[in-house]
């Protein structure tokens, strides 16, 4: 193969990098159906507020936080995920840019995800904690109870493993950084 068409091979294939510009904007478009459900979610809260349990209000509240975080989230994919892989964004005399943008790479991006994950799933796992004596109290058998019982082990087993992939993420991360750190030394 000629140099020209290894230059031109490899230019194509950097320019592929630009076919994740729709995911990224169908991510915006995700985010657009969340503001969406906060609202109304915000609006049946409000509009309901006096005859609404101080249970239902704290579920609601908590699905609201929920979908605040699933945001955080989607903007920390878009923005990082576009910078990262796609395009540099021209960001360096904005004074809205956020912080970590200015220092995010896949790394990085890997652990903020990962750490998002388990504030979302901690905030679901708190809605099913209040949720169960609700549902326990309306069990009528064993079978349902147990059914119950399984949930809620099930959910804290999501959890657990989200923490722990996390912890063996960030581990790894370190590694990695400590050897290119090592190898720069060499």
């Amino acid at each position: 193969m000629s140099n020209k068409a290894i230059n031109a091979l490899e230019k194509f294939i950097f320019a592929s990098r630009w076919l994740q510009a729709p995911l990224y904007l169908g991510l915006i478009f995700a985010q657009g159906v969340y503001v969406y459900k906060f609202l109304h979610e915000l609006y049946h809260l409000v509009s309901h507020a006096t005859s609404l349990s101080e249970v239902e209000i704290m579920l609601i509240v908590l699905g609201l936080i929920d979908v605040v975080m699933v945001a955080n989230l989607l903007i920390m994919v878009t923005v990082g995920g576009y910078q990262t892989f796609v395009s540099k964004l021209d960001l360096d005399e904005h004074p809205d840019q956020p912080e970590w943008l200015s220092h995010v790479n896949a790394g990085v991006l890997k652990i903020k995800l990962a750490t998002a994950l388990i504030g979302i799933s901690s905030i679901h796992l708190l809605k099913v904690f209040i949720d169960v004596g609700n549902k326990m109290s309306q069990a009528t058998d064993a079978f349902q109870l147990m059914v119950i019982e399984h949930g809620v082990m099930y959910q804290i087993g999501i959890h657990v493993t989200f923490v722990i992939s996390a912890l063996v993420m960030a581990y790894t991360d370190r590694i990695m950084n400590s050897t290119l750190l090592m190898g720069k030394d060499h």
